[in-house]
């Protein structure tokens, strides 16, 4: 039913794009250029729900699994992501167990959440009745949370024991923020809370996702345990592919 969760679920390797333009024909593109995952990027992105509605649909008879990123874990932004037809939901600035548990219950519907029932269009997306989506969403809707600050790595023990999360992400730049050196990957306080928080999630055996920017990049992540990778964003293929461009014509 998702096919996302269930290959990540037998340790399968998943490669997605961001997508955070509002673009209905980038998604029709996208989701049919091999692609495993959309994640469509309504905390950054310019995405507004009749929009994300659309590109989700737009991913519609391929083998692509959209899902949103929401810009914080709470009920109102969860909900009608879902409702448009989303598989999964991204939370990002995951940082202790309360907030965890806030992702958790924000995707579920009673009694392991707090979602509202009205699931039209996910129903139609997901190929079910309502009756049968309201049955199976709380088991097949895919829940990730992001770990991108220093006080998540820290309290990362008590994230992972949180029941109902399913993926865990890394987002290195944030995390170099609030580390107080912004942008530096490659920092030796960002490599260690990286290493830190990379050798609890597989410990817990959940599933780890990231960015990665470069294929190199991208084979030695995967060699470290990355299951659901970002290997692009769509504002940075365009770019460098004009650039491209640009550059071998006037050359």
């Amino acid at each position: 039913m998702n096919r996302l969760k269930d290959r990540l679920g037998v340790g399968e390797v998943c490669l997605g794009l961001l997508v955070s333009m509002p673009s209905v024909p980038l998604v029709q593109l996208a989701a049919r250029s091999g692609l495993d995952w959309l994640f469509i990027d309504m905390e950054h992105g310019p995405i507004g729900i009749e929009s994300a509605h659309a590109m989700v649909a737009a991913t519609q008879g391929t083998d692509c699994t959209p899902v949103i990123r929401t810009p914080h874990a709470e009920t109102w932004l969860s909900q009608p992501a879902l409702d448009s037809g989303a598989f999964g939901i991204v939370h990002p600035m995951i940082n202790d167990r309360a907030s965890a548990e806030a992702a958790v219950r924000s995707q579920n519907y009673p009694p392991d959440g707090a979602r509202g029932v009205g699931p039209f269009y996910a129903a139609s997306r997901f190929g079910l009745t309502v009756p049968d989506y309201l049955e199976a969403a709380n088991d097949s809707v895919l829940c990730v949370v992001q770990i991108e600050h220093k006080d998540a790595v820290a309290n990362i023990d008590e994230i992972l024991a949180v029941s109902g999360i399913d993926v865990v992400f890394i987002a290195p730049f944030d995390l170099s923020m609030s580390l107080g050196v912004p942008g530096q990957r490659d920092h030796p306080d960002v490599v260690a809370a990286i290493a830190r928080a990379e050798e609890h999630i597989l410990a817990a055996g959940l599933p780890m996702g990231g960015l990665a920017g470069s294929p190199e990049q991208a084979k030695a992540m995967i060699e470290r345990g990355y299951r659901m990778l970002l290997v692009a964003i769509d504002v940075g293929l365009i770019q460098s592919g004009i650039a491209a461009a640009m550059e071998g014509i006037r050359r």
